[in-house]
């Protein structure tokens, strides 16, 4: 079995983690990471707690948005770090603790023999503990772009993902909040990248999601349409 750190070698790789107030988990997962050769990246985004300084301590390296600007915007600034530094992909995943960083190096290895651009976690093997309103969200928005982007994706709400640089060299992002994560995946298939899926351990231990269920619903449907629409004319 080829070891972590020899694909490391052959694709240099980032772990990008945006976090909101975060300090609970932050400093163990990126220790985790940092353990496995990889280089950590926080976009602290706003945080009101010491979600920055705990990843610092943690030997992890710290942007700091001043104020709350997204998910998405948080994501957009590790990539363009990421392209900045001649990264050959990057990994992005959540600071709460609920994707381990055990799962990173199955990522790493499907990506070094795999012809697909993004590889992308996959929950919906084992959803017994995930929260039920979760779970039939995820199945409608992952058939939703499933469709619109023309491939199989089980699980596109998963943020647990490998992208490699030649998606990052090619998307123009135009949104900044939680829809970034279904753009990427929308346009990276319109330009001929294949997509693949990842089986991941998910943790959940009632933590409440930061996801505001009307306001981020209305704009996710907002995008999808303005995608479809732009598509057909």
């Amino acid at each position: 079995m080829v070891h972590v750190q020899e694909i490391l070698d052959i694709m240099k790789t980032c772990v990008i983690i945006p976090a909101y107030n975060e300090e609970g988990e932050i400093e163990k997962v990126t220790r985790e990471i940092i353990k496995q050769g990889l280089t950590a990246l926080v976009i602290d985004d706003g945080s009101s707690d010491n979600t920055a300084k705990f990843a610092q301590q943690s030997g992890a390296l710290v942007i700091k948005n001043e104020v709350n600007e997204g998910k998405g915007a948080s994501l957009i600034k590790g990539f363009n770090y990421a392209r900045e530094n001649n990264f050959d992909a990057v990994i992005t995943m959540d600071g709460d603790g609920q994707h381990s960083p055990a799962d990173i190096p199955f990522f790493l290895r499907l990506a070094t023999y795999s012809d697909s651009a993004i590889l992308v976690g996959n929950r919906m093997l084992k959803t017994k503990n995930m929260p039920f309103l979760r779970l039939l969200t995820n199945k409608f928005m992952s058939w939703l772009i499933s469709l619109v982007a023309k491939q199989k994706i089980p699980d596109t709400q998963c943020g647990f993902r490998l992208i490699k640089k030649e998606v990052l060299n090619k998307i123009d992002f135009s949104t900044t909040k939680y829809e970034t994560e279904s753009e990427i995946l929308i346009k990276s298939s319109r330009k001929g990248f294949k997509i693949e899926s990842v089986p991941i351990t998910t943790i959940y231990r009632g933590e409440k999601s930061q996801i505001n269920p009307f306001v981020d619903t209305l704009r996710f449907l907002n995008y999808i349409i303005k995608e479809i629409w732009t598509t057909r004319h």
